[in-house]
């Protein structure tokens, strides 16, 4: 029998290739969402973390039991404060040592009478191990020892280090994910294939959004949903989710009615979000009151993400930023009653909503107290252009006079 040479670059296992929509078929998705390590216990840990409940709690240490998950158990127990069970975690220590053992035992016998290529599948099966326990620093490792090994394909280590950015996304390691990505973009320019690269712009997307970058997340997530290759990461409704939220934020109104209102991709998943979908329809229907009664439910559901979760106040804020913004640009003028009415809020909260926003340099408008008016003052985008070209312009000049000072001596 002929042994397979590392050069081999068939997908592996875990690299199967979603369509559009999300739909896959059994096999596929059961291999995709047996990548390691298993986003839906991060996603337990996190609910666990802000509610406390004794069901979550059961719930995450379900998951750790069945995986024998020591480093993570070990990492919750630091975490959330649990007292260490010493039995149990001696137990999942001992099973994983056991594990690590025969893993390395396989390894040496590939070496010693097998190809290239089933060496590599031993280095990916330590890799996933590695992962699966939730021991960051040797799945870090292994995945490490695979983009140094000679003669392995472009895309082969474009899995390995997809196979890091998920072990970093999963602990929410944005500063490890940031340098893991910038070295799988490399890979990819040689050794992307349509699955490959589809599945890294998903762990891309996902990490902006971690790190709060709405508006280039916005850009990848909105491409994502007809390209959606990620189960392993989120499940393909929430990366939607993702996408209308972010984009509603960016997109002007008719291309947020032309990508999102109007998208058939987002209507395909839109009855799995229905106050998201009524919040966007609301914005662009000018109904405020119901944007802000919607507001109430996604600000609920933000707070449930782990990705989105740490940012939700930053998000919902902008939200009502964008409301105001939009009403008041349709006037001149409009009494504080007539805006509070306008959105269903009390006078006293909108008058120190608007405050705020106006004090922050968030609105453009003024506030008359005595007559209870919001005066809007439209932006002179001309005259700020020419502001920002005279101070762009002495500054060029002060480093070419700097530049010819150098040059002169």
């Amino acid at each position: 029998a002929r042994h397979r040479t590392m050069e081999d670059d068939s997908p592996m296992e875990d690299a199967v290739a979603q369509p559009a929509g999300g739909s896959m078929s059994s096999p596929a998705a059961a291999a995709t969402l047996a990548m390691e390590p298993n986003f839906a216990l991060a996603q337990d840990a996190f609910r666990y973390g802000s509610s406390g409940s004794s069901a979550d709690e059961a719930k995450v240490k379900a998951a750790i039991a069945e995986k024998k998950m020591g480093p993570f158990y070990e990492w919750c127990c630091g975490k959330f404060g649990w007292a260490v069970d010493e039995a149990w975690l001696a137990e999942m220590k001992a099973s994983n040592e056991a594990e690590t053992v025969a893993l390395e035992a396989k390894l040496e016998e590939a070496r010693r009478n097998a190809g290239d290529m089933e060496v590599l599948d031993c280095l990916f099966e330590k890799a996933r191990f590695y992962a699966r326990i939730g021991d960051k620093d040797k799945a870090y490792k292994a995945n490490s020892t695979i983009l140094t090994q000679a003669k392995v394909s472009s895309g082969k280590k474009l899995d390995a280090a997809m196979n890091t950015i998920r072990v970093s996304l999963f602990y929410l390691q944005t500063v490890d994910a940031k340098e893991q990505l910038a070295e799988a973009k490399k890979l990819a320019e040689t050794g992307g294939d349509w699955d490959r690269n589809n599945r890294l712009a998903v762990y891309e997307a996902v990490y902006l959004l971690a790190n709060r970058d709405v508006e280039e997340a916005s850009k990848l997530l909105l491409a994502g949903v007809a390209t959606f290759n990620g189960l392993e990461i989120c499940k393909y409704s929430d990366f939607v989710f993702y996408a209308v939220l972010t984009n509603v934020l960016t997109l002007p109104r008719p291309e947020l009615k032309k990508h999102i209102l109007q998208g058939p991709d987002v209507l395909q998943v839109s009855r799995e979000m229905p106050h998201l979908r009524d919040l966007v329809a609301a914005l662009y229907d000018c109904d405020y009151a119901k944007f802000f009664h919607e507001l109430i439910h996604v600000d609920a559901a933000l707070r449930g993400d782990r990705y989105l979760g740490p940012h939700a106040r930053f998000l919902v804020r902008e939200l009502r930023v964008l409301a105001y913004t939009q009403f008041l640009d349709a006037y001149k003028s409009v009494t504080l009653e007539a805006m509070a009415n306008k959105f269903g809020v009390s006078l006293e909260f909108l008058d120190k909503e608007l405050a705020h926003f106006v004090s922050c340099g968030r609105l453009t408008c003024k506030i008359d107290k005595v007559m209870q008016v919001v005066h809007t003052t439209r932006a002179d985008h001309n005259s700020a252009q020419y502001q920002n070209i005279i101070k762009h312009g002495d500054l060029l000049l002060n480093h070419i006079q700097k530049l010819a000072r150098v040059v002169s001596v």
